[in-house]
């Protein structure tokens, strides 16, 4: 039988397991969980709005750095694919 995933509450802070300072939500971010947990029924944000508000800046912020890295000298994304049509053209112009 599966073992249910404890509550968020109840578990140790990984950051402060692995010796990191915690990191504070900005005025932005604050005002996002309180507006997710005003759609909610709640006057406040509690710990799951705040979660879920660092964990998409996490996911913004691993993204941008992979379409980063993905561009060559020449700043044009290397997963764009090289144009079929141009290299049609040239094969019946011979």
């Amino acid at each position: 039988m599966a073992r249910t995933p404890r509550a968020p509450w109840s578990k140790a802070n990984p950051r402060k397991r692995a010796g990191k300072a915690s990191t504070h939500l900005t005025p932005a971010e604050k005002a996002t969980a309180k507006a997710r947990a005003r759609r909610a029924g709640r006057r406040y944000p509690n710990l799951v709005d705040n979660m879920r508000v660092l964990a998409k800046k996490a996911a913004n912020t691993k993204t941008s750095g992979r379409k980063r890295a993905a561009k060559s000298k020449t700043g044009k994304s290397a997963s764009k694919p090289a144009s079929r049509r141009t290299s049609a053209v040239r094969k019946t112009a011979k």
